[in-house]
């Protein structure tokens, strides 16, 4: 091969290389993750860390995690005393939720986006509204974990009914505006999801009530074996709204998200 030759062919391949460049850029900062993996992950942080609190409570010392001030028998540690009680269930709790806010709060924009795509734009306003009451949620979520009522009773108490009375009404504003505000049709997994949620809220809201008064007739009359009542029927709310929030793997199922360093989409 002649220098002639050879110089031409560098200068052909550089000039190829380039074409190609510019062409298919970089990609190696940019990572596309199915939604519904995104959904799957955020949920089963804080399942796994309720299914170890218990189980650890259990496990390590069921006296002392099922004991109240009536001093009667009982059989299920309370969610308190289960991821509050302990050192090490506080510590794996604590980090399953510090690790779930994040994707928490992305799944509260990708909603927002959503809804903004198949309700009417008059209902915009109850779609902020409801997205609000998530962000809400999550705040009180992430205050009554790291803040134990023996820490301090009544800011633990205060995020409590932040965190229960948000997830309600955001639940129930995510029902009716996907019930009730469509302009779009529903495909087979929307509607598949949106029937799932009904249920959902329906049990969480009964569970809920009749959490309460299995607490107030506890402290009345410390029967034996109510508490243990109090705490099942708080298990149930606690999965009902992670089973509400898990709801996102159908609604976004065929999604990906795409995550690069200047932008973040949902396609």
């Amino acid at each position: 091969m002649t220098q002639t030759e050879s110089s031409y062919r560098r200068l052909k391949d550089e000039t190829c290389d380039d074409q190609l460049t510019k062409s298919y850029p970089a990609v190696w900062n940019v990572i596309s993750v199915p939604f519904r993996n995104v959904a799957r992950f955020t949920v089963s942080l804080p399942l796994g860390g309720f299914v170890f609190c218990v189980i650890w409570a259990v496990w390590t010392d069921l006296d002392a995690a099922t004991y109240t001030h009536c001093g009667v028998r009982n059989y299920l540690p309370s969610l308190s005393a289960a991821m509050g009680g302990f050192s090490l269930s506080q510590t794996v709790w604590r980090i399953c939720i510090a690790l779930h806010t994040a994707p928490r709060f992305l799944i509260t924009r990708m909603y927002y986006g959503y809804l903004k795509s198949v309700i009417y734009s008059k209902f915009l306003l109850l779609a902020r509204l409801a997205c609000f009451f998530n962000v809400l949620e999550n705040f009180g979520l992430v205050g009554l974990t790291y803040v134990s009522s023996k820490d301090n009773y009544s800011i633990h108490e205060k995020c409590f009914l932040i965190f229960m009375l948000s997830s309600e009404i955001y639940m129930l504003l995510l029902c009716g505006l996907l019930y009730g505000s469509r302009h779009i049709p529903p495909t087979n997994l929307e509607i598949m999801s949106l029937q799932v949620k009904w249920g959902l809220v329906t049990l969480n809201l009964f569970s809920f009530a009749l959490a309460g008064y299995a607490f107030i007739r506890h402290n009345a009359y410390c029967e034996e074996g109510m508490y243990t009542v109090f705490a099942f029927l708080e298990y149930i709310v606690v999965l009902t709204n992670m089973g509400f929030h898990m709801t996102a793997f159908w609604d976004f199922y065929d999604r990906m998200l795409t995550i690069s360093p200047s932008n973040l989409k949902l396609a």
